[in-house]
């Protein structure tokens, strides 16, 4: 018999809340099984939270990280949806790449203001 966990073991497992929890079932991102009033998460279900939460790690969106925890078969293997991943951390890091180069001409320019907004301070004594 496989593992399971109730919402409480798995929100400690993540060092996250219930509600955390609730809010990814409300998506459709998990699907846990009912006993009762109960909420019964397979191995399955935990692997999909640690997905989801790796995924906000490295700033996917719910819909992103949705699309490639729908992709996996572990029947079939995950190549598909490795590709995919990879895929998607390249254009997350060139869009990151981008607001760092947006970010560095902002400094310039603030650090060139500030240079200008002292030196009229000085003019003015």
């Amino acid at each position: 018999m496989s593992k399971t966990y109730n919402i409480s073991e798995l929100a400690a497992k993540f060092d996250i809340t219930t509600r955390t929890i609730r809010f990814y079932e409300e998506k459709g991102l998990l699907t846990p099984a009912r006993l009762g009033n109960n909420r019964v998460y397979t191995e399955q279900d935990r692997v999909k939270l640690q997905l989801i939460l790796r995924g906000k790690r490295l700033g996917f969106s719910l819909e992103e990280s949705r699309d490639i925890i729908e992709m996996y078969d572990p029947a079939t293997g995950s190549a598909e949806q490795l590709q995919r991943l990879i895929g998607r951390i390249q254009e997350k890091r060139q869009a990151l790449q981008g607001q760092l180069e947006d970010i560095e001409m902002m400094l310039v320019d603030l650090a060139d203001t500030e240079q200008k907004c002292q030196q009229a301070l000085r003019n003015m004594k």
